[in-house]
């Protein structure tokens, strides 16, 4: 017998008086079982005395959290993968063990209980069986969903006698309505009417519907018009790849950025190339300018394109995005013709769909200053004035052209001298308005000059006649501008009668000759 025997059997020895067993300071009579010391530093021991006592205090909890316990005697456990998924198991159990006694320590016997089902463990590898099982939202029966409306027979009604009910009842018809609500838009959110049993008359489906299909085009709308048109200071993709086409032609070096913005167009600045366009040479600094595909300003403004003989026979009403590359093609020969003519204006070099590319007016990517933003001298001042009374005579007379949008906005100071720019609404003379866009552009210029201090600066009236030959004589401008009318009118029906307009000009500058 060993030590730990015989002291466990040492308080047995010979009868004792009856008060030693009372005492509480006594040596207990209960006899011990004796063990060895092995088996009291088992580790087999010690998880069976935890379990006991587990079991004592929660009974239920632990035999729902028993399970087989992994042992190394039929698993491989020479794979360091395979040794991690039991550890895994090991602690995902115990940690779920342990959520369930929290779980029924706080619940007690509340009838609202908590749940921290969402907290727990859910490890792939318990369940053998995980591939052959399938989600309920897989199926078709959804057991949340609530049950569609049933379909009306071929025959048209369901019942017998006076519970007879035909496929045009309200109810009937207003659930199937709420169910093809489902079939709209998945922008177009409609809730959940059929579990809420809604009901929806024929007028508000009809409607909602129709709502439903114009947002749906409306988004498709707003979809193309931000991935097909020219933004401020952006472009398209189509406009981006003949930019690319460009550059890699060797026509452009780089283009540096943007430099101005309008309403009907971008522009951008460039270092032109070495390669040649038409035996043209690339000038150093070359401006871009690209007209926006956004049809909203191009609306109103195809008085000038349409009436343009020109221009008339390609003009269509129906096909809007027509006129963009007309308008481009427009400015690109009026300012050939300025060109030929000697006034300064942009170089043309190249013209690709709605991209005309012009020399740069300006130096080292800083553009020339509009003629509002510049500060001259008296005497620049009287020199720019004489400059573009010259310049009007002879686009009127040389170029027949009205530039039809003449003010400080579009003229630019450079290298001491006036340039013009933005002539892509310039129309001939005998356009329907060309005198009135010639007079609107005398007024332009002759309140900008006489609001500068330049005393010889004639009024709009004289400017007029001065530019155009014509010799109006009216007291007031209401008297001058009816005579103006009355000299479109009769190009207007020159035009009628003969199908043709007649711009021939005497070489004295005396007003044209309408030969009836």
């Amino acid at each position: 017998m060993d030590s730990v025997g015989v002291a466990a059997a040492a308080p047995d020895a010979g009868p004792g008086p009856a008060w030693r067993s009372k005492c509480p300071w006594g040596a207990p009579s209960t006899t011990s079982i004796s063990c060895s010391l092995a088996d009291v530093m088992s580790e087999q021991l010690a998880k069976e005395l935890q379990l006991e006592e587990e079991n004592a205090a929660f009974p239920e909890v632990v035999a729902a959290a028993e399970g087989p316990f992994i042992t190394g005697e039929n698993i491989d456990t020479s794979s360091d993968l395979m040794l991690a998924q039991m550890l895994q198991m090991e602690f995902d159990r115990e940690y779920d063990a342990q959520l369930r006694r929290e779980e029924k320590k706080i619940n007690g016997d509340s009838k609202v209980s908590i749940s921290f089902e969402n907290y727990r463990k859910v490890h792939p590898y318990d369940s053998d069986s995980s591939e052959d099982e399938v989600d309920w939202q897989d199926t078709r029966h959804d057991p949340y969903r609530a049950d569609k409306p049933t379909t009306t027979p071929r025959r048209g009604f369901i019942g017998k006698g006076k519970d007879i009910t035909t496929k045009h009842d309200e109810v009937v018809c207003g659930r199937k309505n709420t169910a093809r609500m489902e079939n709209f838009a998945p922008e177009f959110q409609v809730g959940d009417g059929i579990g809420m049993d809604l009901k929806l008359s024929n007028q508000v489906f009809n409607a909602l519907k129709q709502h439903a299909y114009s947002e749906e085009r409306r988004s498709a709308r707003l979809h193309e018009k931000k991935e097909h048109s020219t933004a401020e200071k952006a472009v398209d993709p189509k406009t981006r790849l003949l930019l690319y086409k460009m550059v890699n032609s060797g026509m452009l070096e780089t283009i540096t950025g943007c430099i101005s913005t309008g309403k009907e167009s971008v522009v951008f600045h460039a270092y032109g190339g070495n390669s040649t366009t038409e035996d043209k040479v690339i000038p150093p600094e070359c401006a871009i300018k690209v007209f926006k595909t956004t049809l909203n300003e191009f609306k109103n403004r195809d008085k000038y394109i349409k009436d343009d003989y020109r221009f008339k026979d390609r003009f269509s009403k129906l096909n809007p995005r027509k006129i963009i590359r007309m308008w481009a093609e427009k400015e690109m020969h009026n300012l050939t013709r300025m060109q030929n003519a000697g006034i300064p204006c942009p170089q043309v070099v190249i013209l690709k769909k709605h991209v005309l590319v012009m020399s740069f007016i300006g130096q080292d990517q800083v553009p020339a200053p509009k003629l509002k933003d510049v500060t001259l001298s008296s005497e620049d001042m009287k020199k720019a004035y004489y400059q573009i009374l010259n310049m009007m005579q002879q686009l009127y007379r040389e170029c027949k052209l009205v530039h039809a949008d003449l003010s400080e906005y579009n003229m630019l100071w450079h290298d001491g001298k006036v340039w013009l720019i933005d002539v892509s609404q310039s129309v001939e003379p005998t356009h329907p308005h060309g005198l009135e866009f010639l007079f609107r552009d005398c007024r332009n210029v002759s309140q900008f000059f006489q609001k500068g201090g330049v005393a010889e600066a004639l009024n709009e009236r004289e400017l007029f006649n001065a530019v155009s030959g014509l010799n109006i004589t009216a007291d007031n401008e209401v008297d001058f501008q009816a005579e103006i009318e009355a000299l479109e009118k009769m190009n207007e029906d020159h035009v009628q009668n003969h199908g043709k307009k007649l711009s021939t000009f005497s070489s004295d500058g005396d007003p044209p000759i309408y030969d009836e």
